[in-house]
């Protein structure tokens, strides 16, 4: 088996609560995830990804684990988890799960002998428990805030404090602690040994703080990061000497099991989690901030390149997952837009709006599979679906709304379950409806009316993977590319003859090329000209190859 499949693939997350229901309860299941594998396989997928499937209360999606061992009920069993592997693997594609390390929930075993214990009990010391500040101790220790609003220290009933940075149900582990390391290395050995393939690495870059007295001010959550790794919460040099276990770990299987870490940190410092040595990739976040601009883009995907070169490690694209406002909506709006306000507001895009918004993700997505790396797609971005912005205020399941005290509605609307038939109480989701509300448009964007369409985003979707896929295989798609920005176009060129070049003007953009057209975004009404917010792929392949490779 290839050791270095990860490097190149194409990954798709599943969320799992919202994927597909096979038992009516309005929650997405793993036989649910079972019954869509041969869509899955159809898309062309390398590998899912699989958002946590843990018992947990749900206090933040899934993010709270009870056990990190398990399957929580609701969504299924250990041999359900076993025959997803199996089924998985039988169509060719791997596993990667989600790996909670930062927080466990606060009915975790080890957290609940935490507060039932004394101060200074071996129990609390899994955990950061610390005494007040002010005169009588009710004070939190620090200023540090939560990610989700609010302090992030929560004061128990005998008067300590407990960190969360994220929700108060999501206390924070003490990584100093050795019985925290020896547990999460025998997690992962859990799972690898039930034949996991790979590990999302859910907050990676928060697990080690300086907790020396005084402890250092944290005013702001949302400023960037030092780059000397010396923020007392974040991307800490510390991490490693854990991750170089983990990657021990990881390389006793054969093949090595992968991991990718979530570590919003500058792009400078990615380079140490992506190193072989360590984790061995890193999440790219870069372009779900960035607007829908030629010069944007182009620096974004030259400067990757380059980090992942000096890593050892291969790139990753991301435009879209589920703590993010999905990007053909993004691309909708106008740059620099509040998407928190708009979220608020709760109005969907108007029909212009929509179809700018559809055509830029069109090519943002076949620019994104046009590079060497890992593309990571999310649910239902492949059937084009935008933000749900209409759900109402009851209907909210998401802690930000809660802890920003209003001003953030959060992330449901990204997470509403797909729709998989234009007709039926969930859209096909499941049969007792759902537990977020769809909104009826999502008719126009079922996965059974795509299949018929030729021209869909899901038509789209296969057809730049099928290609992607036989480019690797022939070996044309090895090394760096040449990337440039000519104007408006931003121009990818690849060993083997593939050339990608994106239009991001909504004018049409003239083009001389070599080589025929194997892809386009949008349709091609004359040569050589590139429409607005199109991307077009050239190159010279082999009739045979295409056709055996569609045939696939």
């Amino acid at each position: 088996m290839d050791p270095d499949w990860w490097r190149d693939a194409v990954v798709y997350q599943v969320y799992p609560r919202s994927f597909a229901d096979s038992d009516a309860d309005g929650l997405g299941d793993l036989r649910g995830v079972i019954s869509r594998v041969d869509y899955l396989r159809g898309l062309g997928i390398d590998a899912v990804w699989l958002s946590p499937f843990y018992p947990s209360p749900l206090a933040d999606g899934g993010y709270d684990v009870v056990d990190y061992r398990d399957v929580d009920s609701r969504l299924g069993t250990l041999a359900d988890l076993d025959d997803l592997i199996e089924a998985l693997h039988e169509a060719g594609i791997r596993l990667i799960i989600d790996i909670v390390p930062n927080h466990s929930s606060s009915e975790h075993p080890w957290f609940r002998a935490a507060l039932a214990s004394p101060r200074g009990s071996e129990e609390r010391e899994r955990y950061v428990f610390m005494e007040g500040a002010g005169a009588d101790g009710s004070e939190p220790p620090s200023d540090w805030q939560s990610h989700f609003g609010g302090s992030a220290w929560e004061r128990t009933p005998d008067g300590q404090f407990y960190l969360h940075l994220f929700a108060e149900e999501q206390p924070d582990f003490n990584w100093s602690h050795p019985d925290v390391r020896k547990e999460f290395l025998a997690i992962l050995g859990f799972w690898s040994d039930r034949g996991v393939d790979g590990f999302r690495i859910d907050v990676a870059h928060t697990l080690v703080k300086d907790l020396a007295h005084p402890l250092r001010s944290q005013p702001t959550i949302d400023s960037l990061l030092p780059e000397d790794g010396s923020d007392p919460l974040y991307d800490r040099d510390e991490l490693h000497q854990i991750y170089r276990e983990w990657r021990e770990l990881f390389d006793r299987y054969d093949p090595p099991r992968m991991a990718v870490a979530e570590a919003w940190v500058p792009a400078s410092r990615r380079v140490r989690y992506a190193s072989p040595e360590s984790l061995g990739q890193a999440f790219n976040f870069d372009l779900l901030r960035a607007p829908w601009d030629a010069a944007a883009f182009a620096e974004i995907i030259a400067r990757n390149l380059r980090f992942a070169d000096e890593a050892h490690s291969s790139s990753t694209w991301v435009l879209s997952n589920h703590d993010v406002v999905r990007h053909a909506t993004r691309y909708a709006l106008p740059d620099g837009a509040d998407l928190d306000a708009w979220l608020l507001e709760g109005r969907p895009l108007g029909p212009a709006q929509a179809l700018q918004g559809d055509r830029r993700a069109r090519a943002a997505a076949m620019l994104v599979l046009a590079l060497p790396g890992s593309v990571y797609l999310y649910q239902g971005e492949e059937l084009g679906l935008h933000e749900v912005s209409e759900i109402g205020i009851q209907d909210l399941q998401d802690p930000i709304w809660r802890r920003s005290e209003g001003r953030q509605k959060g992330r449901d609307g990204c997470r509403v379950p797909l729709p998989w038939t234009a007709a039926g109480r969930s859209f096909g989701f499941g049969a007792n409806g759902s537990h977020l509300p769809q909104p009826r448009w999502f008719a126009s964007h079922a996965a059974d009316v795509e299949e018929r369409d030729p021209g869909s985003m899901l038509s789209l979707y296969r057809s730049a993977i099928a290609l992607r896929r036989l480019l690797r295989t022939e070996g044309g798609v090895s090394g760096l590319p040449a990337v440039r920005r000519d104007g408006d176009l931003v121009v990818i060129e690849r060993e083997g003859g593939l050339t990608s070049v994106t239009n991001f003007s909504s004018e049409p953009v003239r083009w001389s090329h070599g080589g025929r057209v194997l892809l386009s975004s949008s349709d091609l009404t004359s040569e050589p000209t590139i429409p607005g917010e199109t991307t077009v792929w050239f190159g010279e392949l082999h009739e045979s190859s295409i056709a055996e490779e569609a045939g696939s």
